[in-house]
């Protein structure tokens, strides 16, 4: 079975302000309730899980029956963990609880502040997975990378040929993903940044699949006025 995974567990602090950046208003809807719908309406999930803090668990499922009515049933809402990663994991335990969990099961995880995820996207994670097992959705840096052991002075500058920029979905058979997290040091769970870092620590190939550069993140104030755009230019 195959589980959309969005994780809206941010809490917004660079955005500025008290809510969280996922449920701000873009064009007359939440931001999270945009990505949501890219997942409700792809026929490959078995289900779409979304985790977020605690207190903001009713708020969800009530913008849900409030712009997708019919979700009920296939959206589930839950509470997420302290970290990303546990997150993650607790989309695994909910999976296993529902007895589905094999090693077949592939879950899709996404950032709940990137709305303009497409099908395709989606649809080229999911065959990866399926093919490799773990793959994470990339597009070609174009600005030069420039490294800092000190955050004073420039200590590298990698070959910009070979460095991506990673997006989401990452995508991940998940009884792998539940084993491999199981193997993992408290100094390796320290220094992950996503659950694909959790394979190349151990060894384990990821795919990339192409991502798109208008697959934005929200992240600043700035974010908010480039997706009013990309939305009007929708229209």
């Amino acid at each position: 079975m195959i589980y959309g995974v969005i994780l809206a567990g941010g809490i917004g602090s660079r955005m500025g302000g008290e809510k969280p950046k996922q449920y701000l208003n873009l064009k007359g809807k939440p931001i999270i309730i945009y990505t949501i719908e890219k997942f409700f309406t792809c026929p490959d999930f078995e289900k779409v899980i979304v985790l977020c803090p605690e207190k903001w668990v009713e708020h969800t499922k009530n913008l849900i029956k409030k712009y997708i009515a019919p979700a009920d049933g296939k959206v589930i809402v839950t509470e997420g963990g302290n970290t990303r990663n546990e997150t993650i994991m607790k989309a695994v335990d909910f999976i296993e609880s529902e007895g589905t969990l094999d090693e077949n099961t592939i879950i899709v995880t996404h950032d709940s502040v990137r709305p303009f995820v497409t099908h395709r996207i989606i649809k080229e994670n999911i065959e990866a997975c399926r093919k490799y097992g773990a793959c994470d959705t990339v597009v070609p840096a174009t600005d030069t990378i420039v490294e800092s052991a000190d955050e004073k002075f420039i200590s590298g500058i990698p070959n910009r040929k070979i460095m991506y920029q990673g997006q989401t979905p990452q995508s991940f058979k998940a009884l792998k993903l539940k084993k491999l997290y199981s193997t993992l040091s408290d100094e390796e769970k320290e220094i992950l940044t996503d659950a694909a870092k959790i394979f190349v620590l151990k060894g384990e190939k990821v795919a990339l699949t192409d991502g798109e550069t208008f697959n934005i993140k929200i992240t600043y104030p700035y974010d908010l006025k480039i997706a009013k755009s990309l939305l009007e230019d929708e229209e």
